[in-house]
């Protein structure tokens, strides 16, 4: 496409822009519309891989989940999709668990099953106040947000009554969104129940001092109902490249490995370089999230001299993201079980085991169809991790920012793990592109052996793993920075520049950060303007 013009160029192959690219073409069949993503696969942060040893697994290091009850977008589309393709080629999900009563917690050293947290409190490691005491993490926290804005845990409230409630309170006279979550938290919670909560619960971030009006609505729509998770059977990754598919049907180009920089305003709208050279474009969409701007910017400076560009960018702070699978002749984790009064054994099959060691959360992975691993070859999400404990893998890796300097998607291991199907490449994007380097897989090995009280655990078969904070991402999900408006700066930034042709979209500037529905909010509220 060296020095083309086109209608609309899109920047980003994630789900915000092969969907934007999408509906424009479905709109606007007779323009020329492009989307340029720098990487070599369309998903961004939804990266599907297949372990060669397992056929009938997909490992999600990326996105890996949808809540249906309060994420229409996401489930809406993926009905439009399945009418949309041959009954093989559909998107399928299955119930994807989470916390097993049988399953383990490891915390401050004692060894605990998740439902003793409810059941036998008097074995929990916590000075928790007679209130606190009987009740999950979670639980302690959805409390607290009641005493910080009552009546916002009410069951019969919606999503944006939810928000709407925690944009117009206040808390101790100040208004919640010039407050941070962890400080409003430690008002009405002890710094011991705080522990207990983001202990148990997994995530370091989701607790950590973001906005408290956005954070509080967010909080209650993850853990304050009676969530009902569902998996992906081919993977998450599905979803992007059936939209990008449907896209180059309806007669869009996708421009892999085609980086953009250097972005000017033109006669024509706006001109930008890709290595095939330079392209004219008369709308510009940027699906990125806050660090890939600001990669961008750095390259561009009228971007980086507009100072409403970078005052609304920079309204949101990104946040790092972990995942470490690892492959097993057999589930082992099965003999973690233990056996009731009445002598039947309860094994631990799926969802998760947690703990305060760094990997802090382990998936049974299920295979493609839902069900548990009961029998041969098997797979853990050996640890899923974020905030400051990415900081401890980070001594056990490559440099972080390398790969992308030098026009990689992941860095080069001078060490790399060395797995029983090393010899075995399916495809150029597979499980062996992130394998996991030797330390990091020693490492974790010998932590989900204290977390499961084993005297060892089996050899690992393959590893592979993702950092979400390294470039162009700069973490796996965003979240609104302490003091501003979310509710206008997400308007604001869907047309940062008054009156000219450039769009931003996609999860960082959402209601739903972390989460794909938070990009196609964004991908239609900027829809809303151009057709």
């Amino acid at each position: 496409m060296a020095s083309e013009n086109i209608d609309i160029a899109i920047v980003g192959g994630g789900v915000s822009g092969v969907y934007s690219a999408w509906r424009l073409q479905q709109h606007y069949p007779q323009s020329k519309i492009a989307v340029f993503e720098a990487s070599d696969h369309i998903g961004g942060r939804l990266l599907s891989v297949r372990p060669p040893d397992i056929p009938d697994m997909v490992a999600e290091l990326g996105g890996m989940r949808i809540l249906p009850e309060v994420q229409p977008l996401i489930y809406d589309l993926i009905q439009e999709l399945n009418a949309l393709l041959p009954a093989p080629e559909q998107i399928e999900l299955y119930r994807f668990p989470v916390d097993e009563p049988q399953n383990i917690a490891y915390l401050r050293g004692v060894y605990l099953r998740l439902q003793d947290f409810t059941t036998e409190p008097d074995k929990v490691p916590y000075r928790l106040n007679f209130l606190d005491r009987g009740q999950t993490g979670g639980s302690v926290i959805i409390d607290a947000i009641e005493q910080i804005v009552p009546g916002i845990t009410n069951k019969s409230l919606t999503e944006e009554e939810r928000r709407l409630m925690a944009q117009s309170a206040s808390f101790g006279g100040v208004p919640l969104y010039q407050q941070g979550f962890w400080n409003v938290l430690f008002r009405v919670i002890t710094g011991e129940a705080y522990q207990y909560a983001e202990d148990t619960g997994g995530y370091d971030t989701t607790l950590c001092n973001w906005n408290a009006a956005d954070a509080i609505p967010w909080f209650l729509s993850d853990f304050g109902v009676s969530a009902q998770y569902m998996g992906f059977c081919n993977g998450f990754q599905q979803v992007p490249l059936v939209l990008a598919q449907l896209f180059e049907q309806a007669g869009g180009e996708v421009c892999l490995e085609a980086p953009v920089s250097g972005v000017t305003r033109s006669e024509q709208g706006f001109q930008f370089q890709t290595p095939g050279g330079t392209v004219s474009a008369k709308t510009l969409i940027l699906a990125m999230p806050r660090r890939a701007l600001e990669l961008l910017s750095a390259t561009s400076p009228w971007l980086q001299e507009s100072a409403r560009f970078q005052q609304l960018t920079a309204s949101v702070t990104p946040r790092p993201l972990f995942k470490l699978f690892t492959t097993y002749n057999s589930p082992w984790w099965l003999n973690t079980g233990y056996s009731k009064a009445d002598g039947e054994y309860v094994p631990v099959k799926s969802g998760r085991s947690v703990t305060d060691l760094p990997v802090r959360q382990t998936y049974y992975w299920p295979r493609s169809n839902g069900q548990p691993a009961l029998h041969g070859h098997a797979m853990l999400l050996a640890s899923y991790d974020d905030g400051d404990n990415t900081g401890f893998w980070d001594g056990l890796r490559g440099r972080r920012h390398s790969a992308w300097k030098k026009g990689l998607e992941v860095a080069e291991l001078a060490d790399p793990f060395i797995g029983a199907d090393d010899h075995v490449r399916a495809n150029e994007l597979s499980w062996h592109r992130y394998k996991a380097p030797r330390m990091m897989t020693e490492e974790v090995t010998r932590q989900l052996t204290v977390m499961h009280s084993l005297s060892y655990t089996p050899k690992v078969r393959n590893a592979a793993f993702r950092d979400w904070g390294d470039d162009p991402f700069g973490g796996g999900w965003n979240s609104w920075n302490i003091g501003v408006k979310s509710w206008e700066v997400k308007r604001q930034i869907i047309q940062p520049l008054d009156g000219q042709p450039l769009y931003v979209c996609g999860e960082a500037y959402s209601d739903a950060q972390g989460w794909v529905e938070g990009a196609l909010q964004t991908a239609d509220m900027m829809l809303a303007k151009l057709v």
